[in-house]
Protein backbone atom coordinates (compact mmCIF):
# COMPACT_ATOMS: atom_id res chain seq x y z
CA UNK A 1 0.00 0.00 0.00
CA UNK A 2 1.41 3.52 -0.62
CA UNK A 3 0.76 6.24 2.04
CA UNK A 4 1.50 9.68 2.17
CA UNK A 5 1.91 11.38 5.20
CA UNK A 6 1.22 15.36 5.28
CA UNK A 7 3.79 16.17 8.28
CA UNK A 8 7.19 15.00 9.27
CA UNK A 9 6.84 15.86 12.75
CA UNK A 10 7.11 13.20 16.05
CA UNK A 11 3.52 12.23 15.52
CA UNK A 12 3.96 12.05 11.22
CA UNK A 13 7.82 10.14 11.83
CA UNK A 14 6.01 7.74 14.43
CA UNK A 15 3.53 6.50 11.73
CA UNK A 16 5.88 6.23 9.11
CA UNK A 17 8.42 3.90 10.60
CA UNK A 18 5.35 1.95 11.89
CA UNK A 19 3.75 1.88 8.50
CA UNK A 20 7.37 0.70 6.43
CA UNK A 21 8.07 -1.54 9.37
CA UNK A 22 4.74 -3.70 8.13
CA UNK A 23 6.05 -3.11 4.18
CA UNK A 24 3.93 -0.37 3.34
CA UNK A 25 5.77 2.79 0.94
CA UNK A 26 5.60 5.52 2.77
CA UNK A 27 6.10 9.59 1.64
CA UNK A 28 6.77 11.93 4.19
CA UNK A 29 6.20 15.17 3.18
CA UNK A 30 6.87 18.79 5.30
CA UNK A 31 8.03 22.08 4.36
CA UNK A 32 10.76 22.10 7.41
CA UNK A 33 14.10 21.31 5.96
CA UNK A 34 15.35 19.53 8.75
CA UNK A 35 12.27 17.20 8.86
CA UNK A 36 12.57 16.67 5.44
CA UNK A 37 16.12 15.40 5.40
CA UNK A 38 16.60 12.20 3.28
CA UNK A 39 17.58 9.97 6.46
CA UNK A 40 14.74 11.03 8.90
CA UNK A 41 13.01 7.77 8.80
CA UNK A 42 14.83 4.27 7.48
CA UNK A 43 12.68 3.33 4.77
CA UNK A 44 10.57 6.08 3.88
CA UNK A 45 10.66 8.69 1.01
CA UNK A 46 10.82 12.67 1.67
CA UNK A 47 9.47 15.15 -0.23
CA UNK A 48 10.15 18.89 0.82
CA UNK A 49 6.69 21.40 0.29
CA UNK A 50 3.81 22.70 1.77
CA UNK A 51 1.13 20.13 1.81
CA UNK A 52 -1.28 22.94 1.13
CA UNK A 53 0.12 23.87 -2.49
CA UNK A 54 -1.00 21.66 -5.43
CA UNK A 55 2.22 21.99 -6.83
CA UNK A 56 3.78 20.16 -3.79
CA UNK A 57 0.85 17.76 -4.02
CA UNK A 58 1.27 16.71 -7.54
CA UNK A 59 4.94 16.19 -7.16
CA UNK A 60 4.08 13.49 -4.36
CA UNK A 61 1.67 11.73 -7.05
CA UNK A 62 -1.56 11.41 -4.44
CA UNK A 63 -3.58 9.74 -7.79
CA UNK A 64 -0.81 6.62 -6.94
CA UNK A 65 -1.43 6.90 -2.76
CA UNK A 66 -4.52 4.58 -1.16
CA UNK A 67 -4.38 6.56 2.38
CA UNK A 68 -3.53 9.98 3.04
CA UNK A 69 -2.23 11.00 6.78
CA UNK A 70 -2.64 14.39 7.54
CA UNK A 71 -0.33 14.35 11.04
CA UNK A 72 0.95 18.16 11.24
CA UNK A 73 0.18 20.25 14.60
CA UNK A 74 -1.98 22.55 13.04
CA UNK A 75 -5.73 22.11 12.03
CA UNK A 76 -6.09 24.45 9.50
CA UNK A 77 -3.49 22.62 7.35
CA UNK A 78 -4.79 19.07 8.09
CA UNK A 79 -8.39 20.17 6.98
CA UNK A 80 -6.87 21.27 3.76
CA UNK A 81 -4.86 18.51 3.04
CA UNK A 82 -7.82 16.66 3.88
CA UNK A 83 -10.24 18.48 1.35
CA UNK A 84 -7.09 18.32 -1.65
CA UNK A 85 -6.67 14.65 -1.09
CA UNK A 86 -9.69 13.76 -1.46
CA UNK A 87 -11.64 16.56 -4.02
CA UNK A 88 -8.26 16.97 -6.60
CA UNK A 89 -7.16 13.63 -6.11
CA UNK A 90 -9.34 11.34 -5.58
CA UNK A 91 -7.26 9.78 -2.84
CA UNK A 92 -9.48 6.40 -1.32
CA UNK A 93 -8.84 7.12 2.59
CA UNK A 94 -8.10 10.49 4.16
CA UNK A 95 -6.70 10.12 7.53
CA UNK A 96 -6.71 13.42 9.63
CA UNK A 97 -5.48 13.77 12.94
CA UNK A 98 -7.20 16.39 15.09
CA UNK A 99 -5.10 18.75 17.86
CA UNK A 100 -7.68 20.68 19.29
CA UNK A 101 -11.03 19.11 21.03
CA UNK A 102 -12.98 22.15 19.75
CA UNK A 103 -12.65 21.28 15.89
CA UNK A 104 -13.17 18.10 15.87
CA UNK A 105 -16.67 18.91 14.45
CA UNK A 106 -15.19 19.89 11.19
CA UNK A 107 -13.30 16.73 10.68
CA UNK A 108 -15.78 15.34 8.52
CA UNK A 109 -16.74 14.38 5.16
CA UNK A 110 -17.32 17.68 4.40
CA UNK A 111 -13.67 18.15 4.73
CA UNK A 112 -12.40 15.06 2.93
CA UNK A 113 -12.04 13.55 5.66
CA UNK A 114 -13.23 9.38 6.36
CA UNK A 115 -11.81 9.21 9.94
CA UNK A 116 -10.28 11.82 12.30
CA UNK A 117 -8.33 11.08 15.05
CA UNK A 118 -8.45 13.00 18.16
CA UNK A 119 -5.61 12.08 20.90
CA UNK A 120 -7.51 13.94 23.80
CA UNK A 121 -10.71 11.94 22.82
CA UNK A 122 -9.01 8.73 22.24
CA UNK A 123 -7.46 9.17 26.19
CA UNK A 124 -9.87 10.55 27.79
CA UNK A 125 -12.21 7.68 25.84
CA UNK A 126 -9.77 5.20 27.29
CA UNK A 127 -9.12 6.22 30.81
CA UNK A 128 -13.56 5.58 30.90
CA UNK A 129 -12.79 2.17 29.81
CA UNK A 130 -10.79 1.13 32.00
CA UNK A 131 -12.76 2.37 34.94
CA UNK A 132 -16.36 2.11 33.73
CA UNK A 133 -18.48 -0.98 34.55
CA UNK A 134 -21.97 -1.35 33.03
CA UNK A 135 -21.81 2.05 30.86
CA UNK A 136 -21.74 2.22 27.06
CA UNK A 137 -17.89 3.91 26.51
CA UNK A 138 -17.41 5.14 22.80
CA UNK A 139 -13.86 4.75 21.88
CA UNK A 140 -13.52 5.07 17.81
CA UNK A 141 -16.16 6.94 15.17
CA UNK A 142 -15.80 5.81 11.68
CA UNK A 143 -16.86 8.77 9.95
CA UNK A 144 -18.33 6.33 6.94
CA UNK A 145 -21.22 4.86 8.10
CA UNK A 146 -21.93 7.03 10.83
CA UNK A 147 -21.03 3.74 12.86
CA UNK A 148 -18.81 4.27 16.64
CA UNK A 149 -16.76 1.12 18.33
CA UNK A 150 -17.96 0.97 21.54
CA UNK A 151 -16.82 -1.08 24.72
CA UNK A 152 -18.91 -2.24 27.71
CA UNK A 153 -17.96 -3.84 30.96
CA UNK A 154 -20.81 -6.62 31.71
CA UNK A 155 -21.48 -6.12 35.41
CA UNK A 156 -22.82 -8.55 37.43
CA UNK A 157 -26.25 -7.17 37.87
CA UNK A 158 -26.73 -7.66 33.73
CA UNK A 159 -29.38 -9.25 32.43
CA UNK A 160 -27.40 -11.32 29.42
CA UNK A 161 -24.90 -12.84 31.95
CA UNK A 162 -24.88 -16.41 31.45
CA UNK A 163 -26.87 -16.57 28.05
CA UNK A 164 -25.26 -17.07 24.96
CA UNK A 165 -25.02 -14.60 22.20
CA UNK A 166 -27.61 -16.55 20.04
CA UNK A 167 -30.00 -15.76 22.82
CA UNK A 168 -29.44 -12.34 22.91
CA UNK A 169 -31.27 -9.33 20.89
CA UNK A 170 -28.92 -7.09 20.29
CA UNK A 171 -30.35 -3.63 18.79
CA UNK A 172 -30.11 -3.41 14.74
CA UNK A 173 -27.42 -1.87 13.72
CA UNK A 174 -25.10 -3.35 15.87
CA UNK A 175 -22.45 -5.76 15.75
CA UNK A 176 -20.84 -7.64 18.70
CA UNK A 177 -17.05 -8.09 17.16
CA UNK A 178 -15.02 -8.98 20.40
CA UNK A 179 -15.66 -10.42 23.88
CA UNK A 180 -12.55 -9.57 26.03
CA UNK A 181 -12.27 -11.99 28.52
CA UNK A 182 -9.46 -11.73 31.18
CA UNK A 183 -6.38 -12.07 28.79
CA UNK A 184 -7.85 -13.73 26.01
CA UNK A 185 -10.06 -12.12 22.90
CA UNK A 186 -12.40 -14.23 21.87
CA UNK A 187 -14.14 -14.08 18.27
CA UNK A 188 -17.62 -14.07 19.08
CA UNK A 189 -19.71 -17.22 18.30
CA UNK A 190 -24.04 -17.80 18.79
CA UNK A 191 -22.96 -20.77 21.37
CA UNK A 192 -20.18 -18.60 23.63
CA UNK A 193 -22.04 -17.53 26.48
CA UNK A 194 -21.96 -14.44 28.57
CA UNK A 195 -20.11 -13.70 31.81
CA UNK A 196 -19.97 -11.05 34.35
CA UNK A 197 -17.09 -9.05 33.85
CA UNK A 198 -16.87 -9.21 30.04
CA UNK A 199 -15.40 -6.96 27.95
CA UNK A 200 -17.91 -6.40 24.71
CA UNK A 201 -16.80 -4.28 21.68
CA UNK A 202 -18.93 -3.29 19.17
CA UNK A 203 -19.57 -1.24 16.00
CA UNK A 204 -22.67 0.16 16.07
CA UNK A 205 -24.60 3.33 14.84
CA UNK A 206 -24.64 6.19 17.32
CA UNK A 207 -28.66 6.34 17.89
CA UNK A 208 -28.81 2.32 18.76
CA UNK A 209 -25.79 3.29 21.63
CA UNK A 210 -28.37 4.15 24.00
CA UNK A 211 -30.31 0.93 23.51
CA UNK A 212 -27.60 -1.25 23.43
CA UNK A 213 -26.52 -0.06 27.20
CA UNK A 214 -29.89 -0.64 28.60
CA UNK A 215 -29.53 -3.80 27.02
CA UNK A 216 -26.37 -4.81 28.81
CA UNK A 217 -26.06 -2.85 31.62
CA UNK A 218 -27.39 -2.54 35.47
Amino acid sequence: MRVAIAGAGKVGRAIARELVSNGHDVLLIDRDPEAAEPDTVSGARMLLGDTCEIAVLDQADLPSCQVLIAATGDDKVNLVVSLLAKTEYGVPRVVARVNHPKNEWMFDESWGVDVAVSTPRMLSALVEEAVTVGDLVRLFTFRQGDANLVELTLPPSSAVVGHRVAEVRFPVDTALVAIIRDTRVIAPSPDDSLESGDELLFVASADQEQALEDLLGD
